[in-house]
């Protein structure tokens, strides 16, 4: 038979039943995103650069009329390129709107004031107000943090030691489940900052082969097929460079934006525990 405190305890170990509404998390699948963008790049290539238009005489066999011809001729390692390019923007618009719903519906630094002063007066309830019209990662961390809060307040058996590291311990529970699909996908477009330059690299290579092979030759003709190599190659590399550094700058934005978002919670899940600590 169980005594009253042992059913105490099992009361206080009890997770709250309902489930707040995180809104847009992401897409899980990246590699679908990544195969979707190769797809997009190959029809870019084939029917966009490589139209007739582009090249002398209306034959991709000849060489480029304009600078989609010159594109066009960089080879298999032009969609390669575009790939990288079209998964940053894609993955980045994907960060963009899953963060931005992280974030909540209204100013983060208007929020974490808001629930300060009602932790200040002690009011509870006018808490859990500002988390349920804020939304979010923080509001849903604090709420669970606040569920907890009240339930080991009504608790007779526990310290307020124990009470105080329950609070904390659901404080850190929530933040490791909330973070993880913040930083979701980033992992990927990190990667494609060091690939950009590999394949603008690669494209490079390719190019100035040409150009070194055309130069071999010699000859008048040659001479166009030379400048063409380099032209190839110069264009593989701006590519490669473009979509390195579209990469650097989304995931440095978004890292800072997912640094501001953990110093929010931190500052008010040591406020909500100092709260507690101060008042019992």
């Amino acid at each position: 038979m169980e005594t009253k405190e042992n059913k105490a305890t099992v009361n206080v170990s009890k997770k709250p039943a309902t489930k707040k509404k995180s809104g847009f998390k992401g897409i899980k699948a990246a590699g679908v995103v990544i195969i979707i963008c190769f797809v997009i790049a190959l029809l870019i290539y084939n029917f966009i650069l490589g139209a007739p238009s582009h090249f002398q005489g209306g034959n991709s066999s000849n060489g480029p009329a304009d600078l989609a011809g010159t594109v066009y001729k960089g080879g298999v390692i032009v969609p390669l390129i575009h790939t990288l390019l079209l998964t940053v923007l894609a993955l980045g618009i994907e960060r963009y709107l899953a963060i931005k719903t992280a974030f909540g519906k209204s100013s983060l630094y208007k929020f974490v004031q808001a629930t300060r002063a009602a932790l200040e007066k002690k009011d509870l309830v006018a808490v859990q107000a500002v988390c349920d019209k804020q939304g979010g990662t923080v509001a849903n961390v604090v709420s669970a943090t606040l569920a907890k809060y009240k339930e080991v307040d009504q608790d007779t058996v526990m310290t307020k030691e124990q009470k105080i590291l329950a609070i904390q311990k659901e404080l850190d529970e929530a933040t490791s489940l909330e973070m993880p699909s913040l930083q979701q996908n980033l992992a990927i477009i990190a990667t494609i900052t060091t690939l950009g330059v590999l394949f603008g690299l690669m494209g490079t290579v390719f190019g100035m082969i040409r150009s070194f092979q055309a130069l071999s030759a010699g000859g008048g003709a040659d001479s166009a097929a030379l400048s063409q190599g380099i032209s190839e190659a110069l264009v593989n590399t701006f590519f490669g460079i473009v979509t390195s550094a579209t990469a650097v700058i989304l995931y440095n934005y978004f890292t800072n934006k997912i640094d501001k978002l953990t110093y929010s919670l931190d500052e008010v899940g040591f406020t909500l525990v100092q709260t507690f600590s101060a008042t019992h």
